[in-house]
């Protein structure tokens, strides 16, 4: 078979493509000596190329791991940012509200009380720790109830109309 005889070959005619790729191979084939030199050649040629596959499956495999390794970091460099900011949020938080606690301490006990006992606990506990039990929204609420209550019995009674 030689390039003469390439018109021969069964296959899509009229496709550039697939008869240039025909015309290739029948001219490999002709310098190599015919079909017998070029499996051979095949078969000492398909070691490299097994080898250069596995060097880039390699390669592809590093890329993967080095780009989960900087997503993993970019990650944890955020969830860093989180916390930090949720720590400082929480003792802007906390010394505000003892501030104020502290401020309106005279006039109004029961609000310092309240700025100052478990809802400063749980506020802190939230922005800090960045969670929130059931019990301590009771323990918030019974506190509450119980100031208000004292603030009510703790009232002067009005002076008498005139």
């Amino acid at each position: 078979m030689n390039v003469e005889d390439s018109n021969a070959l069964p296959g899509p005619t009229g496709d550039p493509v697939v008869s240039a790729g025909i015309e290739i191979a029948m001219k490999w084939g002709a310098a190599l000596g015919g079909p017998d030199q070029l499996k051979v050649a095949f078969e000492a040629l398909e070691p490299q190329l097994k080898r250069e596959h596995q060097v880039r499956l390699r390669q592809l495999e590093l890329q993967r791991e080095a780009a989960e390794r900087a997503a993993r970091e970019t990650r944890e460099r955020r969830q860093h940012v989180f916390r930090i900011t949720s720590l400082c949020a929480g003792v802007i938080v906390s010394v505000a509200m003892l501030g104020a606690g502290v401020y309106v301490a005279k006039e109004v006990w029961w609000l310092a009380t309240l700025l100052c006992g478990p809802s400063l606990i749980a506020l802190v506990k939230i922005f800090v720790l960045r969670r929130s039990d059931a019990d301590d929204s009771k323990t918030v609420t019974r506190t509450l109830r119980n100031l208000t209550n004292a603030g009510i019995q703790a009232q002067p009674p009005s002076p008498p109309a005139p």
